[in-house]
């Protein structure tokens, strides 16, 4: 009997990759907050900060074992969408709308200054990116086709708009969307990159605006995160968040920073809010779902939860991945 080698060798290599693949899994570590959580920092293998609506902040300096909540004071209602946190003490958090707030916490949480605040009509901040822990990037919805922008470079405790100038132009209909705080992320030391979505999805890129290859057209679709590997590489996530089941037009992957796009031989199954990268060519993403897991940098994709979360983060100065979402429940992923 003649043995085809080559076929061999292709069926055992995609056998690898599912077992790869499928040691995978997620833990749900804590749920029951009356909050939804689409902000999440972490900031080593022990430290962990969430926050989200109803004024809430959680955080964690033991792996996710032990949870402490917080209500800030005077803020109940707001909808702290992202966060960014420097150590177990000091951390800002990102309040949306009208008027958009930003607080900074430099005692674990137990009081929270106002460091910026802005009462514009239509003002709606998406999520916030730091370049180290003091130079940091806030970007919000565009108001009059302009994407807003201000920036620190003192760790949160003062930000300052660019100016109007400044901002990158938007076509009618084009927005960004407040899903996980990724929609900005650096590029490098000095640049960073945003994701638009709605009736036009794109990335905006230094001066460059490029048109992605994503489902959009609607005021729900478009991307929701950009995860960077380097230079070239990065992974755009979205889709409709009307339909979440859909894998139509919901990730696109680049090698050549935006020159051109590929789709994924096997898409995330369904809207994906959020793209983290990991490690080598281990990718993750989540969304109203569940979660998909790459090792062969997002070519092909492992749906390896049905739990439904916000947003997916990894340690910054660290390995764990954390995810968050829905009545303050988190997530974190193990390695079998």
């Amino acid at each position: 009997m003649h043995l085809n080698t080559g076929k061999i060798i292709f069926i055992v290599g995609c056998l690898i990759n599912s077992l790869v693949a499928n040691t995978q899994t997620i833990n749900v570590i804590t749920s029951g907050q009356k909050t939804s959580l689409r902000g999440l920092s972490v900031v080593d293998d022990r430290v962990i900060w969430v926050s989200g609506s109803n004024g809430m902040v959680g955080k964690s300096v033991d792996s996710g074992h032990t949870w402490k909540w917080i209500t800030v004071k005077g803020f109940e209602k707001t909808d702290f969408r992202d966060i960014e946190a420097f150590d177990e003490t000091s951390a800002v958090i990102m309040g949306v709308a009208e008027p958009a707030y930003i607080l900074r916490t430099a005692d674990a949480g137990e009081t929270w200054k106002v460091v910026y605040e802005n009462k514009t009509k239509g003002m709606f901040l998406d999520a916030m990116e730091f370049w180290n822990i003091n130079s940091g990037i806030v970007v919000g919805d565009p108001i009059d086709n302009k994407i807003f922008i201000a920036r620190t470079f003192d760790g949160g405790i003062s930000w300052r708009d660019i100016p109007a100038a400044n901002y990158p132009l938007t076509d009618s209909g084009e927005a960004m969307f407040a899903s996980s705080g990724t929609n900005v992320r650096k590029l490098t030391q000095q640049e960073a990159v945003i994701v638009t979505g709605g009736l036009r999805s794109r990335l905006f890129i230094k001066n460059k605006q490029i048109h992605l290859p994503l489902l959009q057209g609607k005021q729900s679709t478009g991307a929701n995160s950009v995860a960077i590997k380097n230079k070239k590489m990065m992974i755009i996530v979205g889709g409709d968040f009307t339909t979440k089941d859909s894998s139509i037009g919901n990730c696109i992957i680049t090698n050549d920073a935006g020159k051109t796009w590929t789709f994924p031989v096997t898409a995330p199954h369904g809207y994906r809010s959020c793209v983290e990268y990991i490690s080598k060519k281990n990718w993750i993403c989540s969304g109203l779902n569940g979660i998909d897991y790459s090792d062969d940098d997002g070519t092909n994709w492992q749906w390896i939860s049905k739990e439904s979360f916000h947003v997916c983060r990894k340690a910054k100065n660290g390995k764990t991945v954390f995810f968050a979402g829905m009545g303050g429940k988190i997530g974190k992923l193990l390695n079998n």
